[in-house]
C-alpha cells in the first residue's frame, strides 16, 4: 500500500501527470471518475504566483471532489519558492509537488524545472526549505538527469528524500531527450531498490498500455505509474488500466455515445470554469483523441478544433453522435 505522507493512495496508484494547458480541473474531474488515484494540476510558476499573475493563480483552483490533489509549482528563487509555498497552502491542496522535470526552453533557461538537474545542490536546498516550511507533503516530480552522461537519479533521490519530500515521480528520460526516444525505467528501478530508500517511487514515461502499466509494476517494482500523455483526450485510460491489473483481459473501448457525453461536459466544464473562449479554445486539444479511429472523420474534427463559438462545437458533437452512432471501436 503507497502512502504520499499521510494519504494512502492503494496499491499501485495511476497519478495523473501535471501537463501545461491539459491538466485541468475540468480534465482532472473525468480523469478522476474514470479511476485516477492521484491528480495533479498543471505546473504553476511561482513568480508568477508573488505576482498574482491571473494565469497562474487561476490555476490554483481544486475542487472536493479532485482528493486527493497536488498543486505543482516550479522555480530556482528560494525566496519566490517559499512564497509560492505560503500561497498555494491557502488553497488547500493534499500535497505539494515541486517540478524538477519540466524540459522546455523557456523553464530551463532560468534554472527551473530540469534546468536544476545541472546544480544538484541547489536543488536539494530549495527542496530542504520547501520542505521546512509547509505541514503539507512535499513530492518531486524530475527527470534521470540532464544529459546521459550525468545521471545521478539513484544519488539525488536519496537526498532529496534525507531532506524531507514524501514521495518521487521520475520521467525515464533526461533532459536533453526531451520526449524523443524510448523511456528508460532501468534507473527509476535502481532508485527503488536502494536499501535506503522507503518512500514512494512513481514512474513516468511511455505508459500508454495496460501491458505497460504491469510491466512497470511487475518488471520493475515501482509503486505507482504516473500517467500524462496516454490520458489526453482519453480519461478513460485509467480505467482500462485498473481493469487489465484486475482480470488481465483489455475492457472494451469506450462507445461514440459515452465519448460524445465525455467532450460534452469537457467543453462545459472547460466554459463554466474558464468562460467562453478560454473554455472552448483549451478543450480543441483533446477532440483528436476522442475520436481517434474513425474513419473520414477530418471534416467534423475541424469544426470542432475551428471554431470559436461552443454552440458551434455543440452542434458537431451532435452531428457525430448521429452519423457515427453505430460505430464499433475496436
Amino acid at each position: 500500500m503507497a502512502k504520499i505522507g499521510s494519504i494512502d493512495v492503494g496499491d499501485f496508484p495511476l497519478l495523473l501527470a501535471p501537463m501545461e494547458d491539459v491538466s485541468d480541473p475540468p480534465f482532472r474531474a473525468l480523469c478522476k471518475e474514470q479511476g485516477a488515484d492521484v491528480v495533479y494540476t498543471e505546473f504553476i510558476s511561482s513568480e508568477g504566483l508573488i505576482r498574482d499573475a491571473a494565469k497562474s493563480v487561476i490555476k490554483l483552483d481544486i475542487y472536493e471532489k479532485e482528493r486527493p490533489v497536488g498543486i505543482q509549482i516550479f522555480g530556482a528563487e528560494l525566496d519566490s519558492m517559499l512564497q509560492a509555498v505560503e500561497i498555494v497552502e491557502k488553497s488547500n491542496p493534499d500535497i505539494i509537488d515541486i517540478n524538477f522535470g519540466c524540459p522546455v526552453k523557456k523553464v530551463v533557461c532560468k534554472n527551473a524545472g530540469a534546468g536544476i538537474l545541472r546544480d544538484i545542490p541547489l536543488m536539494v536546498k530549495l527542496t530542504e526549505e520547501m520542505v521546512k516550511r509547509t505541514n503539507l507533503p512535499i513530492t518531486v516530480k524530475t527527470r534521470l538527469g540532464w544529459d546521459s552522461d550525468s545521471i545521478k537519479i539513484v544519488e539525488v533521490a536519496e537526498r532529496l528524500q534525507d531532506v524531507g519530500i514524501q514521495a518521487i515521480s521520475i520521467h525515464g528520460r533526461t533532459r536533453v531527450q526531451m520526449y524523443k526516444g524510448h523511456a528508460n525505467w532501468e534507473p527509476i528501478a535502481q532508485v527503488k531498490n536502494n536499501p535506503r530508500m522507503y518512500i514512494p517511487v512513481f514512474g513516468n514515461g511511455d505508459v500508454d498500455t495496460p501491458e505497460m502499466a504491469v510491466k512497470m509494476r511487475d518488471q520493475y517494482g515501482l509503486d505507482g505509474a504516473m500517467i500524462g500523455r496516454a490520458s489526453i483526450g482519453y480519461p478513460w485510460f485509467f480505467r482500462e488500466v485498473k481493469h487489465y491489473f484486475k482480470t488481465g483481459e483489455h475492457l472494451a473501448p469506450p462507445t461514440i455515445l459515452e465519448r460524445v457525453e465525455a467532450a460534452r461536459r469537457h467543453l462545459q466544464m472547460s466554459i463554466d470554469w474558464k468562460g467562453e473562449k478560454l473554455g472552448v479554445f483549451e478543450t480543441r486539444r483533446h477532440y483528436t483523441n476522442y475520436f481517434k479511429g474513425i474513419p473520414h472523420f477530418k471534416e467534423y474534427r475541424m469544426k470542432m478544433v475551428t471554431s470559436d463559438h461552443s454552440e458551434d462545437v455543440f452542434a458537431a458533437l451532435a452531428e457525430v453522435e448521429e452519423k457515427f452512432s453505430d460505430f464499433q471501436f475496436v
